[in-house]
């Protein structure tokens, strides 16, 4: 049976949620503010984390900052208020893996919730063996050397490696490791990559492990 920690303020919210994965067979658990969430995160074992952004004495994307500062890489889908592109897009960036705007339907929650635990239950290796990349702890290593990867630059060499040897562009990658569509003078990918790149030369790797197909997008090189 999956653990849940559901952390969300409005009380009558988080009885209805946690009936309704009660009986979808989840073992859910609630916290109701921040500094509730974080602790019970840090002293028990969850499967998923169910964090609202909007909380009182600590709000969602404190407590996921804090939560990835203190290495619990629990997968965690954030709900935001409908339209808050920016606690989204922030909340991707320091490492949730996914988002359902307030009010959610229940039923389009569970699903993201199966498809977030389908993802998290597998481990990626490379077909060299250069990478090792385990998606449930968010933990990556090349050549048996550990990566420290931000959540978005995980999520983007795990978008590269993905289709290793091949060119990814960058609405492919901004959709995929930032959750959002790519726009015009947008540089966030070019960052994060860029931020990769010198984290993998740091343990070995050549400078052009990860290649800039200018115009195209960034291609990750198999050895």
């Amino acid at each position: 049976m999956n653990t849940i920690l559901l952390v969300d303020d409005d009380q009558a919210l988080s009885e209805l949620l946690c009936e309704y994965l009660s009986a979808e067979g989840f073992a859910v658990e609630a916290a109701f503010n921040g500094s509730d969430g974080l602790a019970m995160a840090h002293n028990k074992h969850y499967d998923l984390i169910i964090l609202d952004v909007m909380l009182p004495n600590m709000n969602g994307i404190e407590v996921l900052k804090k939560m990835r500062q203190g290495n619990i890489n629990t997968p965690t889908l954030m709900l935001t208020a409908k339209g808050d592109d920016v606690d989204r897009i922030l909340g991707l960036e320091l490492g949730a893996d996914d988002y359902v705007p307030k009010p959610c339907n229940p039923r389009e929650l569970l699903a993201r919730i199966n498809a977030i635990l389908r993802r998290s239950q597998t481990i990626s290796h490379s077909i060299d063996d250069q990478f090792l990349i385990d998606t449930r702890r968010l933990e990556a290593s090349y050549q048996s050397k550990p990566l420290k990867l931000t959540g978005a630059e995980f999520k983007t060499l795990e978008s590269l490696h993905q289709r290793l040897g091949m060119i990814v562009t960058k609405e492919t990658l901004c959709e995929e490791a930032l959750g959002r569509r790519l726009t015009r003078y947008d540089r966030s990918i070019d960052v994060h990559v860029s931020n990769l790149r010198k984290k993998l030369m740091e343990v070995g790797a050549s400078a052009d492990i990860i290649i800039n197909q200018r115009g195209n997008g960034y291609l990750l090189k198999p050895e």
